[in-house]
């Protein structure tokens, strides 16, 4: 579970950094690439916190 928690939150992390550089470059529109910065930004809030505090409480 703890992988597939890693996985989500890492696409989302790719979610907030691929769309602003493909708009810079002009291969998105603003609409395009704000729909797929919040879907990136939902998807690391909700599965972030789990595997990152658990790291923390392993300690």
């Amino acid at each position: 579970m703890k992988n597939v928690l890693k996985i989500g939150s890492y696409l989302g992390l790719i979610l907030t950094i691929i769309p602003p550089l493909l708009f810079f470059y002009g291969k998105l529109d603003l609409k395009t690439m704000n729909l797929w910065l919040g879907i990136g930004m939902i998807l690391w809030m909700i599965t972030a916190p789990f595997w990152i505090n658990a790291a923390k409480e392993a300690e």
